[in-house]
């Protein structure tokens, strides 16, 4: 059968030849003849960047066919909207992205040409720099998303909700007052858990009063891939829900003008969530290499053919008395040619030449630019009032510590948010937050629904607004309910937008194990595998309270800096922990000056500088060792202890220009021996780069870690450690 996109456009064009009677019918308010002919221009210049994509593909120097062909009517929703209105778009927007394009400041701004360089790869193209086809413009804020499964909901609803908080904590927010945010899916992705709990999320916030000035369109063409999605399934899922209202685009072009229309304008006025289901078909398969005759029948597949939206809006219009066929058909015309000559020079364009290259805008990292901006930010940031400092002032525990240095990063930094759940009037569950609310105040600090998806989400549509987020989940196990809102949204935000957009934070996360009594598995959780895998994340894992104020400090200047997302576990046994050994106080830390910020690559390093072994570790390994230090001391055993501090990017160099000359060094690392913890990379790191001394390391069980007792015959311990050390050097 051949390809209904390229077909498509041969029966508009011979439908085009046949000129239609206007019918005296009224166009709604704000369609008219001018605003009718950009409709359909724009509608068949996303028609046609779909031909072109097929013709780039045959030609093989296109490398993306997922069309929009038949949800051209997405156009009626971009011609709603404002410049500032962000969006986070589906793959199948082509029309929205070409009507919100006229709203561009630059006149001479091309978005056709820069569509056809998103299909061929090409490193000058503006969306990603060639890394990927999205739709994506700064300029109009148009969020780039390659989300396939409903992921970026959240962080539009996140957007949304911070609206009002960016307008009260910024002098010249990035987005006005007024803005609505925009966030569009599939009919299949309407099911998925993420988009569930944005829409939750968003009713939620509207339950507490707050304002939700967010749209989610519904693109209904009846089909995921191959699935096909029931009869009224949108609307008998989501029409009903109470705090959300539903709008259904059903009709002539002029009936789902006044429906988005009505529904932009509600939305704006009274700042509350709303659904918008906007019927479609899909014309062509899934993507290019889809071949739909597979699971649909001819006469489905011709059906979507004759309900052509194109087809619909030229007739429409034609009966409105808004175009003649002949304006139209000079639209489609004009188009054909402009796309016809890009897709003549498409070679032209370099591609990405290196891996550096591709790499440039994952997450960059200036530590002397960082460093500089940290001190500067808290230089005297917790002078409150008559020279008096509310920061600790005596020796700390690291939970003190961690309650201080968000203290201090509130004061120093007005768009600073901390925010999670029982992070307000309780102080978190562990103290950490503990005051902070009634210092700052609920629009600075403040509780969010229980649903770590909502979290993170909150914290990207932040971060998206130049506020300067600090999440926190409570624990680590939790964190896995929601990670892909990391892995595939927050990390790669820099990656897919050649860092015109980022989403920095810093996500405070309480974890490990080593809680005495208390909790099993889901609260002692030592899987760290899943975040280092996280390309440019930073992971940081402070134990001690110096350390961890030097670290906060550095976290927040690499999220504002760099747009960085940096995670910070926390170990909860060392939380309140005073002791090296019981009394001795050692645990405890002063609070540290101004200039004391501890960056990627900056070790902890206790004990002889030209010891019998160095035992790297990290986390509550550190207290670990250093106890196991002690053991070994009394044997005549000169033991340094290495504490990585960061474990995302891992400090390999320094750690191999440390120890080079060391007879031995033991890694003592507190997660699973094949669970993703750090022991593999530092021994494989040190061997292949020339270390000649001996070369061990010591790890927990590949086990869950069980409630009470039990959970020491699978953790990493003391007297593991000692003798690890033992057998290395003897």
């Amino acid at each position: 059968m051949p390809d209904t996109v390229t077909t498509s456009v041969e029966r508009l064009r011979a439908h085009l030849h046949t000129p239609v009677a206007a019918t005296g019918a009224t166009a709604p308010a704000g369609l008219d003849a001018h605003a009718a002919l950009a409709l359909f221009t724009d509608m068949v210049r996303s028609r046609l960047v779909d031909v072109a994509a097929r013709t780039l593909r045959a030609r093989g120097t296109g490398f993306y066919t997922i069309s929009s062909a038949g949800h051209e009517l997405t156009a009626v929703v971009g011609a709603h909207l404002r410049r500032t209105d962000p969006c986070l778009l589906h793959y199948r927007d082509g029309g929205l992205v070409m009507a919100k394009s006229r709203t561009h400041p630059d006149p001479d701004h091309d978005v056709l040409a820069a569509t056809v360089a998103s299909l061929v790869a090409a490193a000058d193209e503006p969306a990603s720099g060639g890394r990927h086809k999205v739709w994506g413009d700064p300029a109009t804020w148009i969020v780039p998303q390659t989300s396939t499964i409903g992921s970026h909901p959240p962080k539009a609803v996140g957007m949304a909700a911070m609206l009002s908080r960016a307008a009260r904590l910024q002098a010249d927010p990035a987005v006005p007052a007024d803005a609505i945010v925009v966030a569009s899916i599939g009919d299949a992705s309407a099911n998925h858990a993420t988009t569930l709990s944005a829409l939750t999320a968003a009713r939620w916030a509207h339950r507490h009063g707050n304002p939700v000035p967010f749209l989610l369109v519904v693109e209904d063409n009846g089909r995921g891939i191959s699935v096909r999605t029931p009869a009224r399934w949108i609307e008998d899922s989501l029409s009903h829900l109470p705090g959300l209202s539903f709008h259904d685009a059903i009709g002539e072009v002029d009936a789902v003008w006044e429906v988005v229309g009505s529904a932009v304008e509600r939305i704006r006025t009274h700042r509350r969530p709303a659904v918008l289901r906007l019927p479609t078909v899909r014309l062509g398969g899934h993507a290019g290499s889809d071949v739909e005759t597979a699971y649909r029948r001819p006469a489905d597949i011709q059906g979507d053919l004759d309900r052509d939206p194109l087809v619909g809006v030229s007739t429409r219009l034609q009966e409105l008395g808004l175009a003649t066929a002949a304006d139209l058909l000079a639209a489609l015309d004009v188009a054909a040619a402009r796309l016809d000559t890009l897709v003549d020079g498409a070679d032209a364009h370099r591609l990405l030449g290196s891996a550096d290259e591709v790499m440039a805008p994952l997450a960059p990292h200036r530590p002397d630019v960082v460093a500089r901006a940290a001190v500067a930010a808290v230089a005297g940031a917790g002078v409150v009032a008559d020279g008096d400092d509310d920061r600790p002032s005596g020796p700390v525990t690291l939970a003190q510590a961690l309650n201080g240095a968000l203290r201090e990063q509130l004061r120093a930094r007005p768009e600073a948010l901390v925010f999670g759940e029982d992070v307000g009037a309780k102080g978190g569950v562990y103290g950490i937050t503990k005051g902070l609310q009634a210092t700052f105040g609920r629009a600075r600090v403040f509780d969010t629904l229980l649903d770590e998806t909502t979290i993170l989400g909150t914290a990207q549509g932040a971060g998206l607004l130049g506020l300067v987020p600090f999440p926190e989940v409570q624990y680590l196990a939790y964190l896995h309910n929601a990670l892909d809102q990391l892995r595939g949204e927050a990390a790669s935000t820099r990656f897919f937008s050649d860092g015109a957009f980022t989403t920095p934070m810093v996500l405070r996360v309480a974890g490990l194990a080593y809680q005495k009594g208390f909790g099993g598995h889901f609260h002692n959780d030592n899987a760290i595998g899943a975040l280092r895998d996280i390309p440019g994340l930073r992971l940081a894992v402070p134990t001690r309270g110096d350390d961890a104020v030097g670290m906060i400090r550095a976290a927040a200047a690499m999220a504002v800096e760099d747009g960085n997302v940096v995670v910070v576990l926390e170990p909860i046994a060392l939380y309140h922990e005073r002791d090296l050994e019981p009394g001795d106080g050692v645990w405890l830390a002063d609070w540290p000056a101004d200039d004391h910020v501890l960056l990627p690559g900056d070790l902890g390093v206790r004990g002889p500088q030209r010891p019998d072994l160095s035992i790297v570790t990290w986390g509550n390994g550190v207290h670990l060792s250093a106890r196991a230090a002690g053991n070994l001391a009394a044997e005549g055993i000169g033991v340094r202890v290495v504490d990585l501090r960061w474990l995302a990017p891992l400090p390999l160099d320094a750690v191999a220009a440390l120890v080079a000359d060391d007879p031995a060094v033991l890694v003592a690392d507190e997660a699973r021996a094949t669970g993703g913890g750090i022991a593999d990379a530092v021994v494989a790191h040190l061997a292949r780069h020339g270390y000649r001394g001996r070369l061990d390391s010591v790890a927990s069980r590949d086990s869950f870690v069980p409630i009470g007792p039990a959970a020491d015959h699978v953790l990493l311990g003391v007297d593991d450690i000692v003798a690890a050390a033992r057998r290395l050097l003897h």
